[in-house]
């Protein structure tokens, strides 16, 4: 795929008048990826493997899903900036594997109401049924490693899929999780799993709470002391459950970082300690 870089259309009485140019500094890295549309449900995707310049291991590779897959976030999109972060993870080794599921935006209602009561399950089930398929085509997965890492609502897919599916799953990094949804904003929840009140049960087949005896997987939380977003108690009450359970986990407290990690020191330590983390528990 070709990246391009962005240029504006100055108009003036229904007249192009000329060009503006960005002057934004060009990343480091163009990324490298192939889009494809997989299964009965035409799942979105788009894999990003090591750029030639970047030595790595001959045959195949271990897998890298990178996620957001809930409502609001498009990730397969053909835009150069929002795959910068993957390509990175897949300049470090890996094949990296995004994919849009049902929930996700510009699909149209029916698939963004798909997740209506149940955020879990449709979402999961997407994730592995495009890996599963991408597999088929491409030699170069190596299945015996899949990682998976996400943020937000990608965080709290990622530790959902090695508490649900460890058959697939061999690693995972949770970053600022949601792990109750009792405990996340109404306006938001609501939306999609109704009133806890009159509907107990969709909040209780979507919490990672009730999963975390099934922990058998290396899972790393990590989490902003100062989210005020999805607020840090969501991954100190799953890191609880876990350990009443005797599952081992790691938890990366951030002191003074929100729910993004907007400094750049940080950031970069933090994806470097990402890394360090899968390669560790892939082999």
């Amino acid at each position: 795929m070709a990246w391009g870089g962005t240029r504006h259309t100055v108009w003036r009485r229904r007249e192009a008048v000329g060009e503006i140019g960005s002057l934004a500094a060009r990343p480091g890295l163009a990324p490298r990826g192939r889009f494809w549309v997989l299964g009965e449900r035409r799942l979105q995707a788009v894999v990003l493997t090591p750029r030639p310049a970047v030595k790595v291991p001959e045959g195949p590779l271990p897998v890298l899903v990178d996620p957001y897959g809930g409502p609001h976030g498009q990730r397969v999109v053909r835009a150069r900036n929002a795959h910068l972060t993957s390509q990175w993870f897949a300049d470090q080794g890996f094949v990296v594997v995004v994919v849009d599921g049902r929930g996700t935006p510009a699909r149209g209602p029916d698939w963004e109401r798909a997740v209506w009561g149940d955020l879990a399950a449709p979402v999961l089930d997407d994730q592995v049924d495009a890996l599963l398929a991408l597999a088929e085509h491409d030699e170069r997965l190596d299945l015996s490693r899949v990682g998976i890492r996400g943020w937000s609502f990608g965080g709290y897919l990622a530790a959902l899929a090695v508490l649900r599916r460890p058959d697939v799953f061999h690693a995972a990094v949770a970053g600022a999780p949601v792990t109750d949804w009792r405990l996340y904003d109404t306006h938001y929840t609501e939306r999609y799993l109704g009133d806890p009140a009159e509907q107990p049960d969709h909040y209780e087949r979507t919490s990672l709470l009730t999963d975390a005896e099934r922990l058998t997987r290396p899972l790393l939380l990590i989490h902003g002391l100062a989210d005020d977003n999805v607020v840090s108690a969501h991954t100190f009450q799953l890191s609880s459950a876990l350990l009443a359970h005797g599952r081992s986990h790691q938890v990366l407290p951030l002191s003074g970082v929100t729910h993004m990690t907007p400094q750049e020191v940080v950031a970069e330590n933090l994806l470097r300690l990402q890394v360090d983390f899968l390669r560790s528990a892939l082999g």
